[in-house]
C-alpha cells in the first residue's frame, strides 16, 4: 500500500472522531436536562437492605358464622345431598351399622360418644357435654380444632349453608327430633351478644340443654 493512500486512511478516522467530538459538544449546548429535585422512585434504607415489614396476612375467621337462625328454613333434601360427603364413613338410619364412625342416628340433642358399641377417641369420650345445634356447628366446620384428637379426618363443611341443612337433616333423622330455633328470637338474640362474644358460652350452654 502506498504511503499516500494510508495518510488519507489516518486523516479520515482522524476527521471521523473530531466530528463526533464536535456534534456532542454542540447538543450539549442546545439541550439542558432539569434534574428533579426529589427521585420518582424513592428509596429509604430499610427497604434497600432488605427490612421493609412484610404485608399482613388476611386475618383467619374466628370461628364459623352462626346457623341458628337458618335451621327453621332449610331444604331438608339438601341437608341428605350434603350428607352424601359423610356417607362413606356415617349411617344415620335407625338401627343402622357403624362404619368407620359411629351410626349418626339420634346424635342431634344426644350427648357425645353417645354409641355404647363404638370406640371412640379418648378427646371424644371424655369431652362431655351435648351435641347441640351449635356445638355441631363448631365441630362440622372444623372438626379437629373442636375435638383434639378426634379420629375424623374430614376437613370441615366451610359453607354456613351447608351445615345448616345436614345438621337440620340430621336432626330429622331421631325418634325426638329437638325444635328448631325461632328466626326471629335468635336473630334477636344475637344482636345483643356484645362484641367480645363474652355471652357466648352461655347461649351454647342454653342450647345444649
Amino acid at each position: 500500500m502506498k504511503t499516500m493512500e494510508i495518510n488519507k486512511i489516518v486523516a479520515g478516522v482522524i476527521c471521523a472522531v473530531l466530528l463526533v467530538i464536535a456534534v456532542g459538544k454542540i447538543g450539549s449546548m442546545l439541550v439542558h436536562p432539569e434534574e428533579l429535585e426529589n427521585p420518582v422512585y424513592p428509596f429509604s434504607e430499610d427497604i434497600m437492605a432488605g427490612n421493609a415489614e412484610p404485608a399482613a396476612a388476611p386475618a383467619e375467621p374466628a370461628g364459623p358464622e352462626p346457623i341458628l337462625a337458618m335451621l327453621a328454613s332449610v331444604d331438608l333434601a339438601a341437608g341428605e345431598k350434603v350428607f352424601k360427603k359423610c356417607a362413606s364413613c356415617h349411617d344415620a338410619e335407625k338401627g343402622g351399622p357403624n362404619k368407620t364412625g359411629p351410626n349418626l342416628y339420634g346424635i342431634v340433642g344426644n350427648h357425645f360418644a353417645h354409641k355404647d358399641d363404638f370406640s371412640y377417641s379418648s378427646g371424644m369420650a371424655e369431652h362431655g357435654g351435648s351435641w347441640g345445634f351449635e356445638e355441631l356447628n363448631h365441630f362440622l366446620y372444623k372438626p379437629r380444632d373442636y375435638i383434639d384428637g378426634t379420629k375424623m379426618s374430614f376437613g370441615g363443611l366451610k359453607k354456613a349453608s351447608d351445615r345448616a341443612a345436614v345438621i337440620a337433616w340430621l336432626n330429622s333423622k331421631s325418634d325426638t327430633p329437638l325444635a328448631l330455633p325461632d328466626p326471629a328470637a335468635t336473630a334477636t338474640e344475637n344482636a345483643e351478644v356484645p362484641a367480645d362474644g363474652s355471652d357466648t358460652a352461655e347461649g351454647d350452654e342454653a342450647t345444649a340443654q
